[in-house]
């Protein structure tokens, strides 16, 4: 028999998939239960924020320093 993948894997996965299409993260984090996979806490956690971009307050934000 398959192994099932958890709900963090699973999360995890749509993270990549939608990082991987060229879509950004949200500009701000709607709070809601279960996490959307555009979520920029979600992306930050994954580790698939854009290079020069960082989270703050739940909002997606540019590094000073970076083009």
């Amino acid at each position: 028999m398959g192994k099932k993948k958890s709900g963090k894997s699973k999360k995890k996965d749509k993270a990549k998939k939608a990082h991987a299409k060229g879509k950004l993260p949200k500009r701000k984090c709607c709070m809601s239960k279960p996490r959307c996979s555009r979520c920029p806490l979600v992306a930050l956690k994954a580790g698939t924020l854009p290079e020069g971009y960082t989270v703050r307050h739940r909002q997606l934000v540019k590094i000073a320093g970076h083009d």
